[in-house]
């Protein structure tokens, strides 16, 4: 419907927002008069939603009230829109509410109370759901309302089950009562028709007369009248009692169908079940049917087995003198391997003991002077300091025998330390005429365990591995990766090369900050700084035997970068590491436990069986 826009006071979108609808040239004003409640909105399509569409796509839910403040005095409609956009599956009695409105009697109260003027129930027990159901529009119009001279209106919703909703809030202004014609006081006679005049005060005995007349007559009719509102109000709650109990035994009776619609699966699962397990008995009769007759077979091939062991056993018996010797020998042997063992470490110590004394006699106590400026000259000594004349091979005979040490079960490291430019990939790789320490170091292993071939089995692995802006990578994979990124460190882009740099420095501090912690005997070692000090952790310290070249350079331009690496140098060859330990193998010895072990158990097994 589309009220006269002259007769609405104003139209509230409950819930929503103000606006104006070109067909129905309607304007709806925001929802802004509410106490308590929440909004609500749904895109759902309304079924039926007439010129006011837009009204039913919002709703104020929950316990609230609306007070609208200002009204001109007199008597005005009151329309309000209802629409189900929650609960659109159900079911009836889902959401059951009231609606109060005031009074006319009640107007004269004060505004502090204006609970109290919610005297006048306009809606009781209201359920939409039940009525038209969902995304349908409801409409209760007309209910009127006399504004005195406080200008207020206020309407109540409360719930009964669940929360009350309300769509719009129609407010219009009621039609006047037009006044009786004024008649003049004259009588007419029923005789002759002629007009009587009559007197004030018989006119107003004859109304006296006249209105208690008509008075007894309405007493009567409001009595007769209340007496048919007690009924209809009997009839209803009658009527009200009647749909509750239909509505339960109509809920019952869809519980009793659900019920037995699951009875009748259930019964259609347990059947299915039934036929399935009476199936897999047969199947399962055939397989046991089969698998007793295999036991059986079974069975009389382990009586079989039986007597052969029975003979087997009376074999044994006879050979158990020998047996005896053997544990006897084996026995031995494991004491002369312990005795070898107790040999072997003396010798060791020994020989460590004789490697030192040569390596000390070997030593050239070498001393380095660095003019600092002018005259100023400072000194600096090493085990052994190369001049240009020396080459690839004496530097690898003072490396050499950390190489034997390698063979010998020691943790062993040797890497080059010093500036940029300054011969250090030279030294450990040189080129294909004339190789470094790395590739010099790999043939003297192979050497040697060439030579040892037939006193001791070695298995040696190797990987190339590089520490590129803290990430450790395989040189030896292919990964795309890793070329793709072994390709960026070559480019001249600005941040990747300050990137790197930034790295390397990290990386070649927190290897000063390890030698430093070593070289006075921390408590705690800062391995896990860098990835370059945690992949060196097992060869830089504890039992390990380490080998540190310094490069540096001849320019004076380098002088600043040349003393740090001196001195760097200079606190690592303080660093005293505990005794290198040997990893011993033992698995020749293990062996011969486990045949020991193997020995006494089946020996133990054939008395049992004697």
């Amino acid at each position: 419907m589309c009220f006269e826009s002259e007769k609405v006071v104003m139209f509230v979108n409950a819930g929503g927002e103000g606006s104006t609808e070109a067909n129905c040239t309607m304007s709806f004003m925001a929802d802004s008069f509410f106490q308590g409640g929440d909004a609500f909105q749904t895109g759902e399509h309304i079924v039926e939603s007439g010129d006011h569409s837009l009204i039913y796509q919002s709703a104020r839910l929950g316990n609230f009230c609306y007070r609208f403040n200002n009204m001109l005095p007199g008597d005005y409609y009151v329309d309000l829109h209802f629409v189900e956009i929650i609960n659109t599956y159900g079911p009836k009695r889902m959401r059951v509410f009231n609606v109060f409105m005031q009074d006319e009697k009640a107007s004269q109260l004060v505004e502090l109370h204006y609970l109290d003027y919610f005297v006048k129930s306009i809606l009781s027990d209201f359920d939409i759901f039940s009525i038209v159901g969902a995304n349908k529009p409801l409409q209760l119009i007309d209910s009127r309302v006399s504004v005195k001279d406080d200008g207020l209106i206020i309407i109540r919703f409360e719930g009964v089950n669940g929360s009350p909703l309300v769509s719009g809030i129609c407010i219009r202004r009621a039609p006047k009562f037009s006044a009786l014609p004024v008649k003049r006081e004259h009588l007419v006679c029923k005789n002759c028709a002629a007009e009587i005049e009559v007197t004030s005060a018989q006119h107003k005995v004859m109304q006296m007369k006249s209105t208690a007349k008509y008075e007894k007559k309405i007493q009567e009719l409001s009595a007769q009248c209340q007496r048919k509102s007690d009924e209809c109000y009997q009839a209803w709650m009658s009527l009200t009692a009647a749909n509750e109990q239909l509505e339960k035994v109509r809920m019952e009776l869809d519980n009793k169908l659900f019920q037995t619609y699951s009875l009748d699966q259930t019964v259609d699962k347990q059947a299915e079940n039934l036929r399935n397990i009476s199936s897999k008995y047969e199947c399962d009769k055939k397989f046991w049917a089969v698998a007793i007759n295999n036991l059986q077979e079974k069975i009389k091939v382990m009586k079989e087995e039986h007597s052969q062991l029975l003979r087997e056993a009376h074999e044994c018996a006879d050979s158990i003198p020998d047996l005896n010797k053997m544990v006897f020998a084996v026995q031995s042997l494991v004491s002369q391997c312990e005795d070898l063992k107790v040999k072997y470490n003396e010798e060791h110590a020994k020989r460590r003991k004789l490697y030192n004394l040569v390596q000390e006699a070997k030593a050239k106590d070498g001393e380095l002077g660095i003019l600092t400026g002018g005259s100023t000259k400072k000194n600096f000594k090493f085990d052994r300091v190369y001049t240009p004349k020396d080459d690839q091979v004496d530097v690898f005979a003072d490396a050499s025998p950390l190489v034997i040490s390698v063979l010998d079960g020691y943790n062993v490291c040797i890497f080059a330390y010093g500036q940029t430019g300054t011969g250090k990939t030279f030294t450990m790789e040189g080129i294909e005429q004339n190789r470094g320490v790395n590739y010099r170091t790999l043939e003297e292993l192979f050497r040697v365990s060439k030579e040892r071939s037939e006193t001791f089995s070695y298995d040696i692995s190797v990987s190339v591995l590089e520490v590129y802006n803290e990430q450790i990578r395989d040189l030896l994979g292919a990964s795309p990766t890793s070329k793709k990124q072994w390709r960026l460190a070559k480019t001249d882009v600005q941040g990747d090369r300050l990137k790197e740099a930034q790295n390397i420095n990290r990386s070649l501090s927190a290897l000063g900050d390890v030698i430093s912690a070593l070289a006075t005997k921390s408590s705690h070692i800062p391995y896990r700084n860098s990835k370059l000090t945690h992949l060196l952790q097992d060869s830089l310290g504890g039992d390990s035997k380490t080998l540190m070249f310094v490069q540096i350079s001849p320019s004076e331009h380098d002088l600043s970068e040349t003393l740090s690496s001196l001195n760097f140098a200079t606190r690592a060859r303080g660093v005293e590491l505990c005794p290198a330990k040997k990893q011993i193998d033992t698995s020749e010895l293990q062996k011969l436990k486990m045949m020991l072990d193997k020995a006494r158990q089946e020996c133990r097994t054939k008395d049992e069986s004697l």
